[in-house]
């Protein structure tokens, strides 16, 4: 793609780093702020700017947050002794989505992939055994994605938990193998979540 300034070739080349967005796309983007008016262009980067600079992850359950503790763990409504576990941000989005799940969570940060050098110690699983431990606790919910590394991550997270003597649930699965948890619909998913089953009974035995 040939650019007839510099400048515009940079800022096309940051948007293209952006996941799902090509160099056309990207062109779109930018052009799409050269239009606009400087106050709208400023607002735009400052919040960018602001977001990177002030959001938390929640000392509880590591969610994106605006403050120490997030708003799902300090709402009083919430069911404190019941924790589903996710991959990340997005996934309790789409859970929440559902308005069928009324627990808290507690957010891995990714899921175990050899492939990729991502193992146990780089995620929150430790933090999650130590949460298990020093709280009242009547329910896990594994919820991550029906791919080979949500798999290979729930058995992990079962050898760690299972000494706890605490159910041990899965998400059904109405979600197809390979299926990313934030892509499943939300109906597919609320269901999944209100149909769980011990996680036992998913093993090959």
């Amino acid at each position: 793609m040939n650019f007839s300034s510099k400048l515009l070739e940079d800022a096309v080349n940051e948007f293209g780093k952006l996941p799902g967005i090509g160099q056309k796309t990207a062109l779109r983007l930018v052009l799409h702020l050269l239009n606009k008016d400087q106050a709208e262009v400023s607002q735009f980067g400052n919040t960018l700017i602001k977001l990177k600079n002030e959001i938390k992850n929640c000392s509880i359950c590591h969610n994106i947050a605006d403050e120490e503790i997030c708003s799902i763990c300090t709402a009083l409504k919430r069911e404190k002794d019941v924790i589903c576990v996710v991959e990340d941000t997005r996934d309790v989005m789409a859970i929440e989505n559902t308005n069928q799940y009324y627990g808290v969570y507690h957010v891995l940060g990714g899921l175990i992939s050899p492939m990729d050098g991502i193992g146990p110690s780089d995620l929150n699983i430790e933090k999650l055994v130590e949460r298990v431990r020093t709280s009242e606790v009547k329910e896990i919910i594994l919820a991550l994605s029906a791919n080979m590394e949500g798999d290979t991550t729930l058995f992990y997270l079962h050898k760690k938990l299972k000494d706890f003597n605490i159910p041990i649930t899965t998400i059904a699965r109405g979600i197809a193998f390979g299926g990313e948890l934030e892509y499943a619909d939300e109906v597919t998913l609320g269901r999944s979540i209100v149909t769980r089953v011990p996680y036992e009974n998913t093993l090959i035995k």
